[in-house]
């Protein structure tokens, strides 16, 4: 699984010129899943991503995870993470993971990251065509790939 994390100001998910989903202070996480992906992986990023200290102290150092500053999490799925550009111009998404495989796994992204926060996660809608739009604070953009723990 791959996320692409965004620290922000505000981030909100629109679908057809209405707001589905908005947060303040908080991350927008993108993520992409493939067939691979496995409760592990799911366990190993949310924890990451509650527990990532990219927020400022009192001495603007990042030392705050969003759970710490009781931040909000806004998760959209995001299956071009697994582009893949190797050869041509055309990306190839073959890695990306159908919905049928996704879909559950997403799910279970959330309610992991719901137990992580301890509080309500903000998404975006599977598969819908979604316009996202956000603050980057910082800016603060991390990628991780639970198949690269480093």
């Amino acid at each position: 699984m791959r996320v692409l994390i965004q620290r922000v100001t505000n981030a909100s998910v629109s679908i057809e010129e209405k707001i589905v989903s908005k947060i303040e202070n908080g991350l927008l996480v993108l993520a992409g899943i493939e067939d691979a992906d496995n409760m592990e992986d799911i366990e190993w990023l949310s924890n990451k991503i509650t527990n990532l200290r990219i927020f400022d102290d009192e001495a603007h150092v990042p030392n705050i995870s969003v759970k710490d500053m009781g931040g909000d999490i806004l998760l959209v799925s995001q299956f071009t993470l697994h582009a893949n550009t190797k050869k041509g111009n055309r990306p190839s998404y073959i890695k990306a993971s159908k919905p049928d495989v996704a879909i559950p796994l997403y799910e279970m992204l959330i309610a992991q990251l719901q137990k992580d926060l301890g509080k309500k996660i903000y998404t975006g809608v599977f598969g819908a065509d979604m316009k996202v739009a956000l603050l980057n604070d910082g800016p603060v953009t991390i990628w991780i790939d639970s198949k690269n723990r480093e």
